[in-house]
């Protein structure tokens, strides 16, 4: 699902991101530009980064989980 209407930046970009090692939401934005136009998206965001953290050699994409090797062939 597009998360940032103004970069077009999925939840999967995002889980991406977070689970290949991403420090921080400020980096996230920096490298995706998500949350960094009008806004309206920095919530839904922060919550789905913060979410698909690596955990266990897995990720979690909109509740679901998903091994990290599944999301990056995607």
């Amino acid at each position: 699902m597009i998360v940032c209407v103004c970069h077009r930046v999925s939840d999967r970009d995002i889980a991406i991101a977070a689970s290949s090692g991403c420090p921080s939401f400020e980096a996230l934005q920096d490298d995706l530009r998500v949350a960094t136009a009008c806004g309206a998206c920095h919530d839904c965001a922060c919550s789905i980064f913060e979410e698909s953290r690596v955990e266990g050699g897995a990720s979690r994409v909109r509740g679901a989980t998903i091994p990290i090797k599944a999301l990056m062939a995607a």
